[in-house]
């Protein structure tokens, strides 16, 4: 199954049979001071400086997250949408809790973009769909609902299924429901991994779907988070993974290696261009 995005031109197809899709995270205010005070000032050089490295560094799609306390992102979102759409010519995946927001910065948005995200309650589906489906956008759904998130595949499975339900009911295309199955820590859960991992793997067998998350979530408060990312990413690909939101300039090699054994890789061109680009 294909999910395809667009930005003015460029076209990104996240393909179940892969290669994998790397949707850059660093465009994010947690953990980045700088980029919170310089879009206080309204200065978007920095979000434009990340995203070149993003670039630069594998990500074929990029998350943008202006959210902090105090912003007013029914504004900064579609503003931030346009300094990068003016920029670079990259499909945008919108990231806010904030459904005016989204809304707002679809208005602005150039090309096809994918929404991160609905969840299986009740209000955010009826809240987010029609706009997912009003403005062509593709929608990232979340394996959580009312109760919150179950340590439990099976049950993640069926709130993903609810959600692909939903969404085709409101006139969204199957394939543009991309399923996140919840990294978690495993610092505080020593099964969250396998619960993930097994959550993945339901869901790329019984649905078919495109399959994301935000995959550093998993090393959380340990020392050599890079290895034990790199390992988890691996592990998720092979169990169904496809598009993940991570920073790349940290993950790109450990995607491209794993493409290139699993056979997605014809003469390992993307491999040898990634260790040729220096931008490792």
């Amino acid at each position: 199954m294909q999910t395809i995005l667009r930005g003015r031109e460029v076209e990104v197809v996240i393909d179940t049979k892969g290669p994998v899709v790397i949707i850059g995270e660093c465009i994010n205010p947690t953990r980045r001071k700088k980029l919170v005070s310089t879009l206080q000032e309204n200065n978007f050089e920095y979000v434009l400086e990340l995203a070149d490295s993003q670039i630069k560094a594998g990500a074929d799609v990029l998350d943008v997250n202006v959210g902090f306390p105090g912003v007013d992102d029914v504004s900064m979102l579609p503003a931030t949408v346009l300094a990068l759409n003016e920029k670079f010519d990259i499909p945008l995946c919108l990231d806010s809790p904030n459904p005016k927001a989204i809304e707002a910065a679809l208005k602005a948005a150039t090309g096809k973009c994918l929404i991160n995200s609905v969840n299986g309650e009740e209000r955010s589906l009826n809240i987010l769909l029609p706009i997912a489906k009003e403005y062509g956008a593709a929608i990232i759904g979340l394996t959580m609902d009312e109760n919150g998130i179950t340590n439990d595949p099976e049950k993640r499975l069926r709130i993903a299924e609810k959600i692909m339900e939903r969404a085709v009911r409101a006139g969204i295309r199957m394939e543009d429901v991309v399923i996140d199955p919840l990294a978690m820590a495993i610092s505080a859960d020593p099964d969250a991994c396998m619960v993930t991992l097994e959550t993945i793997r339901l869901v790329h067998s019984k649905l078919g779907l495109n399959i994301t998350m935000g995959s550093s979530n998993i090393s959380f408060g340990l020392p050599g988070r890079e290895v034990l990312n790199s390992a988890f990413m691996t592990l998720s690909i092979l169990n169904g993974l496809t598009c993940p939101i991570a920073n790349p300039e940290k993950i790109t090699a450990a995607v491209r290696a794993t493409d290139l054994i699993m056979g997605r890789d014809d003469y390992a061109v993307r491999f040898v261009e990634h260790f040729q680009s220096g931008e490792f």
